[in-house]
């Protein structure tokens, strides 16, 4: 545990603190990518700590948040066929989606299991050549080498029994979906060090250029992301606007390009449908052509789908940092971690959790 009591030291926590305090003059806005850190600043309480008026803003980086319900609700309409196996990682399970969720179904019969890997299930195909095997594939671009991977040992193995429920996103654009608004009052952003592991950080060069707005790519303990604020706080005081890199223990500018290559081979840039968000053009991946046969919309024809969102939830105000969790009326009573009325209060890295999770409670009206 030597290099977790390192990144959580709590006198070199203090002095970062100091620091940012010494050094903000202005009540910056600064938006946290990723859902891992948004559980980090929120249980370490460092979000109620930071300079009066400086606020960090939770952004839309929860994968399972964002995963829309129409991909839940086909989910559910494939794993209720008789022979299909459906796989998934544990957190999809009880995402709600229009009816119900996928550990009801599993309740009532369906074959629903969770993995590890997308090759746990590539190895269930194999080992049970009589049954239609699906992944839920969901992500951001650090699950989609793994996936990529999957794919293409399966069309090694020549299997005609595996297919992928893909919904896999990507996070510059939804960044500039949300520079783009108006309403915007983000400054600056973390970048989510896990993605950039896997992409590096040149996709997001021109975003900062353009838009005038830091951005540091930041890890995810809490001297991490203090440090990622004072970073972000630094350049924003000097008038400057560049991609850094806190990160540099596990992060590089050009990234993993063996990932990324085995990405580009089995995917393909496409529109994608955000919960809560909405439609953002290139805002994701969809299997290749040439893999198109491991579809599993195209194979099970369940395409034709329209869901309805819970009209009580304000899930989309939370993910795109417009509203807190505890602005909802129906956050800690009628949406609970295990009664959830949206994806953010079931989900580990979702912002509802989180805050559920460190005993934050409604504190301001919502009228």
């Amino acid at each position: 545990m030597k290099y977790l009591d390192e990144y959580r030291d709590p006198v070199l926590a203090r002095r970062l603190l100091d620091e940012l305090r010494a050094t903000a003059t202005r009540p910056w806005r600064i938006m946290e990518v990723c859902g891992g850190q948004t559980h980090t600043l929120v249980r370490q309480g460092i979000d109620e700590l930071l300079p009066a008026g400086m606020r960090m803003v939770h952004g839309p980086g929860c994968p399972v948040c964002v995963t829309p319900l129409e991909t839940l609700d086909r989910a559910m309409a494939i794993a209720a066929r008789p022979g299909v196996i459906l796989t998934s990682f544990g957190d999809m399970l009880r995402v709600p989606g229009t009816r119900a969720d996928l550990l009801s179904l599993r309740a009532r019969g369906a074959d629903v299991r969770v993995v590890y890997a997308p090759m746990d299930a590539v190895r269930l195909a194999a080992a049970h050549p009589d049954r239609q095997v699906v992944f839920l594939a969901v992500g951001f671009e650090t699950t989609a080498p793994a996936n990529a991977m999957a794919v293409l040992h399966a069309a090694r193995l020549g299997l005609s029994n595996f297919t992928m429920l893909v919904s896999h996103v990507l996070v510059p654009p939804a960044m500039t979906a949300l520079l783009e608004d108006p309403d915007c009052e983000v400054q600056a952003f973390l970048a989510a060090g896990h993605v950039c592991a896997v992409m590096g950080w040149r996709e997001y060069e021109p975003i900062a250029a353009h838009y005038r707005v830091p951005i540091v790519v930041t890890g995810f303990e809490p001297l991490d992301l203090l440090e990622g604020i004072l970073m972000a706080v630094v350049q924003l005081e000097a008038g400057r606007y560049e991609v850094e890199n806190q990160y540099a223990r596990a992060v590089r500018r050009a990234g993993n390009t063996a990932a990324q290559d085995a990405v580009r081979r089995v995917f393909r840039v496409t529109d994608r449908s955000w919960r809560g968000i909405g439609h953002l053009p290139s805002s994701g991946l969809e299997l290749a052509g040439e893999y198109a046969r491991f579809d599993a919309v195209r194979r099970f024809h369940v395409d034709g789908l329209r869901p309805a969102e819970d009209a009580e939830c304000i899930a989309g105000a939370v993910l795109t940092g417009a509203r807190l969790p505890t602005d909802c009326p129906a956050y800690g009573t009628r949406c609970t971690p295990r009664h959830p009325l949206g994806a953010p209060m079931v989900s580990s890295e979702g912002t509802c959790a989180a805050f559920h999770a460190a005993g934050r409670t409604r504190t301001r009206s919502t009228t």
